[in-house]
């Protein structure tokens, strides 16, 4: 009985870690609503009453490049619950991603969500690092047409090799998956992490560490 009840408990327990990300929607759909006067709250959005949902709740257009012009040379053009309001419980948004000539889209994580990536277009070298204690590199060189996956929270980044323009569009298995850039969060938080702190956690001068917090 002992043994009944604690593989009942585990299994409740797994369950319940199972459905820690974005739960399987209760209903058909739930369009997000910023008005929540005689709507219902479900998974972090309010929802229209279905009776009023309409295409544009479903709809957007990322068929316009993005500026590349900027110190990474890519632009990434999120399309998640904010962009359209239909994703709410769905579990899944996507992103266009544009990259310069030898532009990057710097190591990142999304806390929350997978990523599948497909090149449209141009030539990228892609990878992810594992969790400690191994920080493996897995990377690969990826073509037209080529399909690379990223691990969810895994730290992983894209790099435009070729002397082209590159295009890449990106499935997320989250409606709003987030996005930490490493550096940005590392050397440009506010306020400040000490920088004696990150000298010492980085290996690296004190005066290295002010430098790169203030171009951020």
């Amino acid at each position: 009985m002992k043994t009944f009840l604690l593989a009942f408990v585990l299994l409740a327990l797994a369950s319940s870690f199972a459905s820690a990300f974005d739960p399987s929607p209760l209903q058909d759909f739930c369009v997000a609503i910023d008005e929540p006067k005689n709507a219902v709250f479900v998974n972090g959005k309010f929802c229209k009453d279905p009776k009023l949902a309409k295409a544009g709740d479903f709809y957007f257009s990322v068929k316009m490049p993005g500026d590349t012009n900027n110190p990474v040379g890519s632009n990434v053009s999120a399309v998640n619950v904010d962009q359209i309001p239909g994703l709410n419980t769905l579990g899944i948004s996507a992103a266009r991603i544009d990259f310069a000539p030898y532009g990057q889209n710097p190591p990142h994580t999304h806390p929350r969500a997978t990523e599948i990536l497909v090149v449209l277009e141009g030539t990228l070298l892609v990878g992810f690092v594992t969790s400690n204690p191994n920080n493996t590199l897995i990377s690969k060189v990826l073509n037209k047409g080529d399909v690379f996956v990223f691990p969810i929270g895994l730290v992983h980044f894209q790099l435009n090799i070729g002397k082209t323009n590159a295009l890449a569009f990106a499935g997320l298995s989250s409606q709003n998956p987030g996005v930490i850039t490493i550096a940005d969060a590392v050397f440009g938080s506010n306020p400040p992490i000490n920088p004696d702190f990150l000298a010492k956690a980085f290996m690296l001068d004190v005066k290295v560490v002010k430098d790169l917090q203030a171009k951020f």
